[in-house]
């Protein structure tokens, strides 16, 4: 089930990384709907934090056992729960798990299973019949790593991000998307108007805020609702430098 979440920050970003912590989840899990952009008022005064609502998937939850079970649920959930799997186990856990789904798909690949720099478990595929995996614009690459992720970590206490690649499609379609990013911001600054681009899944949707984050004179936000939620980059008039902050002007401490 498709569950939402509204958190408040300073700033758009500092709103989302709250959210993101809260849940335990990453960015890419979510998508993220700006409700109110953050307002600094003149001195303090009509300032007001952004507001965003963080949209993600949950699994259905099971009704409730009867009085007389929920002793023996609690301590059955606590025994699952003392030891937490090391990180060589989620790793077996999650190609033992791809390499049962490519076998039921009728696809043979090779399997790597590494890690990023920040930790994240990445696991990359080779071979023929990559087309299979990845899919239109990566759905069903998409579809493999949030069932391997939903599989490794149910039930887990903590929960471990696996990111699956294919042919280096992942790596291709960023670069493809910062490219197009960039050209989009840039008409929306010489026109002066606001542009939506065509729907996109969560992970796309990501590299575009991502990119656009500290692009003078826009901002992005998400709009719509699955499966056509798309990006839109607003235009925003530069903030006029206040006197005491002009070149020439003096600073009194």
């Amino acid at each position: 089930m498709i569950k939402s979440y509204e958190k408040t920050g300073k700033t758009e970003d500092e709103a989302i990384a709250a959210a993101l912590e809260d849940l335990g989840l990453e960015r890419d899990d979510v998508s993220v709907e700006i409700l109110e952009r953050a307002k600094s008022g003149f001195l303090g005064i009509g300032s007001s934090p952004a507001v965003v609502r963080v949209q993600y998937e949950a699994p259905d939850e099971k009704p409730e056992k009867p009085e007389a079970g929920k002793r023996e649920a609690k301590a059955e959930a606590g025994a699952a729960e003392t030891a937490s799997p090391t990180g060589d186990e989620i790793k077996a856990k999650a190609r033992d798990f791809i390499a049962g789904l490519l076998e039921r798909m009728g696809v043979k690949a090779k399997i790597e299973v590494g890690e990023k720099p920040n930790g994240d478990v990445l696991i990359k595929l080779s071979g023929d019949g990559m087309g299979a995996v990845i899919g239109r614009r990566g759905e069903t690459l998409d579809a493999i790593q949030h069932l391997t992720n939903y599989a490794v970590n149910r039930g887990g206490e903590k929960r471990r991000h696996i990111s699956v690649d294919a042919e280096n499609y992942r790596a291709k379609r960023e670069e493809s998307l910062v490219q197009l990013a960039e050209k989009m911001a840039g008409k929306v600054v010489k026109y002066k108007r606001s542009m939506a681009l065509e729907p996109m899944n969560s992970y796309e949707r990501h590299v575009i805020h991502t990119a656009l984050q500290d692009y003078q004179g826009v901002s992005t936000s998400s709009t719509g609702t699955e499966p056509n939620r798309r990006v839109v980059v607003s235009y925003e008039k530069p903030q006029q430098q206040s006197s005491d902050n002009k070149p020439g002007s003096r600073e009194w401490s």
